[in-house]
């Protein structure tokens, strides 16, 4: 055991954040750490990490620990990635026995995701990370602990065994409700029945004739059937009371939405590029591109940092001499800022400020990012920032433009409001353009891919796998022609005489041919 927690209880504002009994991490545990934004994964990392304290409890630790906080100071001269590797190499010198990782992949590209992921594979050490990032959950992780309602639950295997498990869970429930349901209405229904007859019961059978009901009187017989009827009544309410009541899983309307500003079926391409030159100051990103934005097309942007990915999408917002606009087309911008938020107004406010969409709608989309009821009434001070950026994604999502233009939107996003954020784009009816290393996200939403790679901007129909073994096929064939050329190149020499030098060099190409082609 490297560390546990026992009868932990954190409070924050008068309210309880974290309720924990007993917990504990053992040297052979790499645990992925998920819940809702504001659910406590911070805190707990923290409090492991003896940077803050329960407010009743004991955290034990039985060997040493290194912790990377999610909130890393800001350095003028780094991005946001760098910051990133630089605390990720000063976690890795110091050899401790469990490291916590809190959202160890923000603002890291994929090649730098891929790295930190085999880094920790090869440490092979115990560890609990919180990240947004699925794919990464599921290659590292042994166990997901989740913080529901103030609980941890823990399930065995990686992130998609959690999703299966969660799955059964539901369909359980689905059935339990069912059941209930069932069992409630007949009961209503003997109830009903058992009611019925209790009010029949004053009225005269038919066998007694009205003069011996007058010489014997019938109203204690009757009040004695009628009594015994309610008790039976009776019986059955409380039967009903005492069922284990099951609620009903909460079902979140479906988004149908109009577009604000809609385009005309003839305004087939929204922008087009001629020979786009990609460089800020004396830096050259890309060659000149030629390309197309159709309408409804949703485009997701990936390449290393660095690669000119934000610079790209602001140049198809704002350059005049090598883009064509369509008139029609109205941009949403979202980047990391979050400056276009209002701080002293209200969730709901924020939200409608710039929307013609009816309240009804807004509150669905501000639900399906996990805003119910009173919850959008809140100020936007209050929140965390997982939550402002929830809160201007639907400010966007819901705004009167056509083409919705999204920065790295899922960083510090929780995983729940991940999916919904995926789910709203893929029945948003107009145009996305977005930037994104999380692989799960641009699998789910993207159709098409612009990739920025070695200097060269590529434009893919399909998924980023395919790009990939189509480059390493044209490269593979590339290479293949250069080997046939040394080897027409070597067979000319023979032609004048041999030697074991030359023989041997034909043997080595023959072999790399072979190996190539297959």
């Amino acid at each position: 055991m490297i560390c546990r927690l026992t009868n932990i209880k954190y409070e924050l504002a008068e309210r309880t954040l974290l309720n924990i009994e007993d917990l504990s991490i053992h040297k052979e545990d790499q645990i992925g750490l998920i819940g809702l934004n504001g659910s406590g994964k911070s805190t707990l990392m923290k409090m492991i990490a003896n940077e803050t304290q329960p407010t009743e409890g004991v955290v034990s630790s039985y060997g040493t620990t290194a912790y990377l906080p999610q909130l890393k100071p800001q350095k003028d001269t780094l991005s946001g990635g760098e910051i990133t590797q630089e605390w990720i190499q000063r976690i890795f010198s110091q050899d401790k026995d469990l490291l916590l990782l809190d959202e160890p992949t923000t603002h890291l590209d994929q090649q730098h995701i891929e790295k930190l992921e085999q880094k920790l594979q090869q440490l092979n050490k115990p560890f609990l990370v919180v990240s947004h990032d699925r794919a990464f959950l599921d290659i590292l992780c042994t166990k997901i602990w989740e913080i529901d309602e103030e609980k941890i639950k823990e399930y065995s295997g990686n992130y998609s065994d959690y999703e299966a498990q969660k799955q059964e869970q539901l369909l359980h429930h689905e059935k339990q409700y069912e059941k209930y349901v069932k069992k409630k209405k007949q009961l209503e229904n003997a109830l009903q029945l058992k009611e019925q007859k209790a009010n029949r019961a004053t009225t005269i059978p038919k066998k007694v004739s009205k003069s011996e009901a007058k010489i014997t009187g019938s109203a204690p017989y009757y009040a004695k059937k009628q009594k015994k009827l309610y008790q039976g009544a009776k019986a059955i309410e409380s039967r009903i009371e005492q069922l284990d009541k099951v609620e009903k899983i909460k079902e979140l309307p479906p988004i149908k939405m109009d577009l604000a500003a809609p385009l005309t079926a003839a305004n087939k391409h929204l922008i087009r590029a001629e020979q786009l030159p990609g460089h800020v100051g004396p830096k050259h990103l890309w060659k000149p591109s030629t390309f197309m934005v159709g309408n409804g097309e949703k485009i997701g942007i990936i390449g290393p940092n660095g690669s000119g990915k934000t610079t790209l999408i602001r140049e198809l917002m704002t350059n005049d001499e090598h883009i064509q606009r369509s008139p029609q087309a109205k941009f949403g911008y979202f980047s990391q800022q979050l400056e276009h938020l209002d701080t002293e107004k209200s969730i709901l406010r924020n939200v409608k400020e710039k929307s013609s969409q009816d309240e009804t709608l807004i509150r669905t989309v501000l639900a399906r990012l996990g805003f119910f009821r009173d919850d959008v009434f809140k100020n936007v001070a209050v929140l965390s920032g997982g939550e402002r950026v929830k809160v201007a994604l639907a400010k966007i999502f819901v705004s009167d433009v056509n083409v919705l233009v999204l920065d790295e939107p899922t960083n510090f996003l929780d995983i729940a409001a991940l999916e919904a954020l995926e789910q709203l784009l893929v029945e948003y009816p107009g145009t996305v353009l977005f930037v994104s290393h999380d692989r799960r996200f641009v699998e789910k939403v993207a159709d098409k891919l612009m990739i920025l790679h070695e200097g060269n901007l590529h434009v893919h129909q399909g998924s980023e796998q395919d790009f990939w073994q189509t480059l390493k096929k044209a490269d593979s064939n590339e290479e293949l022609l250069k080997v046939e050329t040394q080897i027409t190149e070597v067979l000319s020499r023979m032609g004048f005489g041999t030697s074991d030098e030359l023989e041997e060099e034909f043997e080595r190409l023959v072999q790399k041919k072979k190996d190539l082609e297959s």
